[in-house]
C-alpha cells in the first residue's frame, strides 16, 4: 500500500508519461562527441538508422537529423513546448522567420497555436572536446479557446530564471527553480500570454529540483484539486512520505496535504510538473493536439494547403554561424544577445 497522497509510480521512459494540462515530457541524454565542420560527430554514422535514429541502446542518437542531431522542421499546432535544457546548445528556427540558440539552464517556452513550423537542431559546437546534451521538453496543452492563438516564442535565460534555495534542520540544502508557477512567495518569469499557465489560477508549476545527500524537503499542499507528478530522473534514492521512489521513475501525488521528501547519499534531481487539468477531449495526431478528429483533418489539411507559412530558411535543419552566441531574434525583428553560459 503506498502513503494516501501517492496515486502510483512509474518507471520512466524515452517518452515520460504526464497528466492534463501535460501532453508528455520528452528527456534527451546524449553524450555527443567532438563536432566537426558540418556541426555534427566526429564520429562515423554507420549502422544509424538516419532520419530515424533512436536507439537507446547507443550513448547519443541523431534523431531526425542526418547531418546535425536533432528535429528538423516539422510542423505543429494546438499546444505548446517548453524546452528546459540542463547542458548543451540547441539552435531554433521557425516559419515565422524567428531563430535562436538557447543553452546551458535556458528555458524556452513555445506557443505553436494555430500553426508553425520549427527546427530544433543539437548543433555539436566545440571541435576539440565532447559536446554532452541534456534537456527536456514539456508539451503542455492549450484549451479549446486557445487553439489558434498567435504562434508565439520567448526566451527564458538561465540568469534570469528565479532559484529558491532552503535548508533543512542539518543544512543540507534542496534548490528549486522555478521554470512555471511560484513557490514560497518567489514567482516564474511571465510564461506566454496565451498559456494555460499564464492564468496564475490554474497554478501551472514546472519546477527543477536538486537534492545534496540526505537533504530533506517539504513539498507544499496545493490551494487547490491539481495534478501533480515528480519526475525522479537522477540520484540513487529518494523518500516521498516515507515511500521508497526508485530512480529513472515516477510518481504521482494528491496535493492536498505537504508531503516530505527526503534524499538519499547522493545528489538528487527531480522535475515537478502539475497544474489545474483543462478538462476537455484531446485528439492528438504527432505534432497536432486539438479536441476533435475534424479538427486534425481540418489541420492536416491546413498544413498540407499552407505549410502553415513556409519555410524561409536554405535547409530543414538549419543552424546558426559556430560564433553566434546565446540568442534570440524574434518575428518582429527584435533581438536579444547574452553571454556564453557557463559549461
Amino acid at each position: 500500500m503506498y502513503h494516501q497522497s501517492i496515486i502510483n509510480i512509474k518507471p520512466l521512459g524515452f517518452q515520460w508519461e504526464t497528466n492534463d494540462p501535460f501532453l508528455f515530457c520528452a528527456h534527451h541524454h546524449d553524450d555527443y562527441p567532438a563536432g566537426n565542420d558540418s556541426f555534427g560527430p566526429q564520429a562515423s554514422l554507420a549502422g544509424r538508422s538516419l532520419g530515424q535514429d533512436f536507439d537507446a541502446a547507443n550513448p547519443w542518437r541523431m534523431y531526425h537529423g542526418r547531418i546535425v542531431p536533432g528535429f528538423p522542421a516539422h510542423p505543429h499546432r494546438g499546444f505548446e513546448t517548453i524546452t528546459i535544457v540542463l547542458n548543451g546548445f540547441v539552435d531554433h528556427s521557425d516559419s515565422n522567420g524567428a531563430a535562436g540558440r538557447y543553452g546551458n539552464g535556458d528555458v524556452q517556452w513555445m506557443t505553436a497555436g494555430s500553426g508553425l513550423q520549427h527546427a530544433e537542431m543539437f548543433p555539436l559546437l566545440y571541435q576539440d572536446q565532447p559536446n554532452p546534451l541534456e534537456l527536456f521538453q514539456v508539451w503542455l496543452n492549450l484549451p479549446a479557446a486557445s487553439k489558434f492563438a498567435q504562434p508565439f516564442f520567448k526566451m527564458l535565460w538561465a540568469e534570469d530564471i528565479p532559484v529558491v534555495t532552503v535548508a533543512d534542520e542539518a543544512g543540507r540544502k534542496t534548490s528549486i527553480t522555478i521554470i512555471a508557477g511560484n513557490l514560497a512567495g518567489t514567482h516564474a518569469l511571465p510564461p506566454a500570454p496565451d498559456s494555460w499557465a499564464a492564468d496564475p489560477a490554474n497554478e501551472v508549476g514546472i519546477w527543477l529540483v536538486q537534492m545534496q545527500p540526505e537533504a530533506t524537503w517539504q513539498l507544499p499542499a496545493a490551494s487547490q484539486p491539481l495534478s501533480r507528478s515528480l519526475y525522479f530522473f537522477r540520484g540513487d534514492a529518494l523518500s516521498v512520505a516515507g515511500v521508497s521512489i526508485p530512480p529513472q521513475h515516477s510518481v504521482d501525488l494528491l496535493v492536498d496535504l505537504p508531503l516530505i521528501l527526503k534524499n538519499g547519499e547522493e545528489d538528487g534531481f527531480f522535475l515537478i510538473l502539475q497544474g489545474k487539468p483543462i478538462d476537455e477531449p484531446v485528439s492528438q495526431y504527432g505534432p497536432f493536439v486539438m479536441n476533435t478528429r475534424a479538427e486534425i483533418q481540418q489541420a492536416m489539411v491546413d498544413y498540407h494547403n499552407t505549410q502553415f507559412g513556409g519555410w524561409p530558411w536554405d535547409r530543414d535543419d538549419n543552424v546558426h554561424p559556430r560564433s553566434a552566441g546565446r540568442f534570440a531574434r524574434y518575428e518582429d525583428g527584435s533581438r536579444e544577445e547574452k553571454k556564453e553560459a557557463d559549461r
